[in-house]
């Protein structure tokens, strides 16, 4: 029995349950019993070609949803998990990761869980150490509650129906010509949940972007924050005073490692929903279908800012509406990744950063303008990315802002459907820059950017000959 078709059987349920099915009502219209059709959605039964033709065409989907693999970067995150020293004797290459993925991936899945522990058992003990000495170890510790979103949201296709309907009840009460406007947020609070909005400038040395007093139903909005910010946090404070039972729901569902990441995730579906009540769905797809994904026109057109749009375009993916499947990731100048998600099927590091190929690292050097490239990984797959630096901070004189650089993409076969395509030829050879995951996990060794040798390969050193990098001799 094949094990990628025992796969589908999980995927299958997972769109039932999108979509808003009985399992007994798509097993009366597929013609199987009920029982086999629990058996097929466990994982337990394979199923035939005709058999999975009429499921696609009940759930309106499409064949490649479900053939698709599932876990986007668990090869990849097994691969950087492995490179620790701590198995350096073990000698583990890259075909020994995929067979373990390919035939066990629930046990891949927990060899990742163990490894977050882990690293975040180290993390405590560094900084108790450091309090205790007074001195920094390491400054390069993670964020690792924050990875603990990215695995929730790709876990649910960064995708949540009920929080969708409650900003579209939302939106029909506040918008006027079909948008939302800050001052309409600001009197649907005082009146539907007596909040006070107010606009204030921060006191000299104690900074903020906003602050909630429950005793006194005051949301403090920071004049530092652009008008975009603000709407954004009047919208999600609309949500958590609204929407708070159906996100709690949510969480409900997923294994949290802390209360710190369940705290964080929570934060996360909040500003989901209050985005989806500036972008309601339906209106958003159709002016992202008929711009074309033109993310500064959508910008423009919604009264929000050029990373709230990038965020929102991925969460199209209603099976009745579905958007382009699109990954994204934000970093820093030291290469960091602050965010990551894909639905593209393009591997996100989870532990380190990207390859440095990436144009979400060449956006730094021309900061503000969209870059767009057509990218080939190892296995001949390509993607249409673009990337684009936005400024964070604090808007007054004097104050200087951090600069981050969001990254966007999609398979190419979405080109004709993406904007950013249409000065670029994408069955160019010479317009395709190849890249990889990240230089542990890449196999290219002709890479002159190769910042570590590849784990799929001994590395010796040859005091008599030198490759175009120090890490290949060949």
């Amino acid at each position: 029995m094949s094990q990628s078709n025992l796969k589908i059987g999980p995927k299958i349920k997972a769109f039932r349950r999108q979509m808003g099915i009985q399992a007994n009502k798509l097993a009366e219209e597929i013609g199987i019993s009920p029982s086999y059709l629990n058996l097929i959605e466990g994982g337990k039964r394979k199923i035939d070609g005709d058999l999975l033709l009429k499921v696609c065409d009940k759930l309106k989907i499409q064949l490649s949803d479900l053939t698709t693999k599932d876990d986007l970067n668990l090869a990849n995150n097994i691969s950087e998990l492995l490179d620790d020293q701590l198995f350096e004797d073990l000698d583990i290459l890259g075909p020994e990761v995929k067979d373990l993925v390919n035939t066990n991936p629930k046990i891949a899945r927990a060899l990742i869980k163990l490894g977050d522990n882990f690293k975040q058992k180290d993390h405590e003990i560094i900084n108790k150490v450091e309090n205790l000495s007074g001195k920094i170890i390491d400054s390069r510790k993670a964020s690792f509650p924050g990875e603990v979103i990215s695995d929730f949201l790709q876990e649910n296709k960064n995708y949540f129906p009920k929080l969708e309907d409650f900003a579209n009840i939302i939106f029909n009460k506040v918008h006027k010509n079909n948008r939302t406007r800050y001052i309409a947020l600001c009197e649907f609070l005082k009146k539907e949940y007596s909040i006070v909005v107010r606009d204030v400038i921060p006191e000299e040395g104690k900074p903020f972007s906003k602050i909630y007093n429950e005793k006194t139903k005051e949301l403090l909005l920071s004049d530092y924050n652009s008008l975009e910010t603000k709407k954004l946090y009047a919208a999600a404070q609309i949500a958590h005073e609204g929407a708070i039972n159906e996100i709690n729901e949510y969480l409900s569902q997923f294994t949290f490692p802390s209360e710190e990441s369940k705290k964080l995730t929570k934060v996360a579906l909040l500003n989901y929903c209050g985005a989806a009540i500036l972008m309601p769905y339906k209106l958003f797809h159709s002016e992202c279908k008929k711009l074309k994904y033109d993310l500064e026109l959508l910008q423009n057109t919604f009264a929000t800012s050029f990373e709230q749009v990038a965020h929102r375009v991925t969460c199209l993916q209603d099976p009745k509406l579905p958007g382009i499947p699109f990954h994204m990731l934000r970093v820093d100048v030291a290469g960091n990744i602050s965010k990551r998600f894909s639905l593209s099927g393009i591997e996100i590091p989870r532990y380190g950063g990207a390859c440095p190929r990436w144009n979400v690292y060449s956006a730094f050097t021309r900061p503000g303008v969209i870059q767009a490239a057509v990218s080939k990984m190892t296995n001949g797959e390509k993607y249409v990315c673009i990337a684009r630096t936005v400024e964070k901070g604090v808007g007054r004189f004097g104050q200087s802002k951090s600069i981050l650089s969001i990254g966007l993409g999609c398979e190419a076969k979405y080109a004709k459907d993406f904007i950013y395509t249409e000065n670029i030829d994408i069955s160019d050879k010479k317009t395709e820059i190849p890249i990889g995951v990240s230089c542990r996990t890449c196999d290219r060794m002709d890479c002159q950017q190769r910042a570590f040798p590849p784990l799929h390969k001994k590395f010796d050193i040859d005091l008599n000959k030198r490759g175009i990098s120090v890490y290949v001799a060949d």
